[in-house]
């Protein structure tokens, strides 16, 4: 009996262990491509407006698709979703590696981004069903939050080495080996579980009102940056999106078999939490895409020196991210998240007084160790509490819109701190004669002014994890708690 369930324990931490390997490559992925823009550019003859497609392509297919993918991995299996998602995961990566044109990279980019919709919410998903809720779910949820923490600043540090050692080409191919085997390992590590529903019914009318909406929304932060926000492009591009959100919330309140169970947002924690998440992941992302900035055009860093100074920011990443899961465990979701999201708040703030001629260890290592330590107290419980009360049928869907929470944050973040960042450089320029907006000082003032917004940004999200974030109940022992297990759960467990 004791080997059984020391087997069954065992197959559990394995499957987490495959589910965190994907989950770490999607979000790796995001950050990657960073330091290596400027040679993509040179290589595929990309102009100034369009190289930020290489970036926005992955986000508008990733970000518009998410809740989407949840569904459908509710609906028509986890597991099966998760090996569809690796599979167009890999293919994809390998076209991007060998693109041999801007429109064609561009497009594999976009390929990228719907394999990792599918993909996320299906491994969220799966961990949730894999672990029940109580402590050794928390401990799975920090693992995997600690992944989705590290894996934008390994990102920058490994686009970096890839770059300068070998070519752009390879921070795709490296993808291939890995989601290869994880495709291999799934059938022996994973079991099939799909929501216990009444119906197989989809919603389609909600998902393509939800899914035109968002991305409609990504594609309006992305044109702002270039077109201005007053733009009329702009502006028709929000109102659209808009609409079609709003129609999408007329089509689950009226839905037999709605997309996204408007019901999960009484749960007051969850809703917070996805907020909470929209911030940490706008911040998250416009932060490392703002240093790498500084790093490259303000100190003249080369690709490979600029993803090592990400070390100390990646290092505390992943020795904080093995302690938070105690501290959740002895503090609480609330107390934890909150101090995370201050911590995160003083780090930037440390930023925001960065020179032109700055030292490393002097003007960046203390902000950089600070940061991965905020980011690992945010990540693991705000995961948690996104998740904390879902129903197993909601399972997909509720993983859905965490990822999609952090992916839409991420990629607003990015459109409106790029615009703040160029708005505050060509003032700098307007008030003082002789200086281009490419030069050091201009740019510097640009990324300072950006980098306080995100202070406040990280400021707002503690004062609502620390109002609207309850803390969560202490769990019944094991034994009490098994006796009243619904039978579909006990079957799954015994199986």
């Amino acid at each position: 009996m004791l080997r059984d369930i020391t087997g069954k324990a065992h197959g559990r931490w394995s499957a987490l262990a495959l589910i965190v390997t994907a989950q770490f490559m999607v979000i790796l992925d995001v950050a990657i491509v960073n330091v290596a823009l400027p040679s993509i550019k040179t290589d595929l003859g990309f102009s100034e407006t369009s190289l930020q497609w290489v970036i926005s392509a992955y986000a508008l297919l990733f970000g518009g698709t998410l809740l989407l993918g949840g569904r459908l991995a509710d609906l028509l299996g986890r597991r099966r979703l998760f090996l569809a998602g690796l599979a167009l995961f890999s293919v994809s990566s390998l076209l991007c590696g060998l693109a041999w044109s801007e429109g064609s990279l561009i497009a594999f980019r976009g390929l990228q981004g719907l394999g990792g919709a599918l993909l996320a919410p299906a491994a969220l998903s799966l961990l949730m069903t894999t672990f029940a809720e109580g402590r050794d779910r928390n401990v799975a949820l920090g693992i995997y939050g600690a992944a989705s923490g590290s894996g934008a600043a390994v990102g920058v540090l490994l686009g970096g080495l890839l770059t300068s050692y070998l070519s752009w080409s390879w921070i795709f191919f490296i993808n291939v080996p890995v989601g290869v085997a994880a495709i291999l390992l799934t059938p022996l590590l994973l079991r099939e579980s799909k929501a216990d529903l009444p119906h197989r019914h989809f919603d389609f009318l909600g998902a393509a009102t939800i899914t035109s909406g968002l991305m409609m929304l990504v594609y309006a932060m992305t044109r702002a940056t270039s077109d201005g926000w007053g733009s009329r492009g702009t502006l028709a591009l929000l109102a659209g999106s808009a609409a079609l959100v709003l129609s999408f919330v007329a089509v689950e309140l009226r839905s037999r078999s709605p997309l996204l169970p408007l019901r999960i947002f009484r749960l007051r924690t969850l809703s917070a939490a996805n907020a909470t998440m929209a911030i940490v992941g706008g911040v998250a992302f416009s932060e490392f895409f703002i240093l790498t900035l500084y790093l490259q055009d303000v100190l003249q860093y080369s690709p490979v020196r600029a993803g090592t100074a990400f070390a100390a920011f990646a290092g505390t990443v992943v020795i904080v991210s093995n302690l938070a899961q105690p501290i959740v465990a002895r503090f609480g979701v609330q107390r934890t998240l909150t101090a995370g999201l201050l911590i995160s708040a003083v780090s930037v703030a440390l930023l925001t007084r960065l020179p032109v001629h700055g030292d490393y260890f002097t003007d960046l290592f203390p902000a950089f160790v600070l940061g991965g330590a905020g980011m690992s107290l945010s990540f693991v419980p705000v995961t948690i509490a996104s998740l904390t009360g879902v129903e197993r049928a909601d399972a997909g869907v509720a993983s859905g819109l965490v990822n999609t929470s952090r992916q839409i944050g991420g990629a607003i973040g990015i459109a409106a701190i790029s615009a703040i960042a160029a708005t505050s450089a060509g003032n700098y320029v307007d008030s003082h004669p002789g200086t281009v907006a490419s030069s050091g000082p201009a740019l510097d003032h640009g990324l300072q002014t950006a980098l306080y917004v995100l202070a406040g940004l990280l400021i707002a999200g503690a004062v609502l994890a620390a109002t609207l974030v309850r803390p969560a109940p202490t769990p019944l022992p094991r034994e009490v708690r098994e006796p009243v297990e619904e039978p579909a759960v006990a079957l799954e467990k015994a199986a």
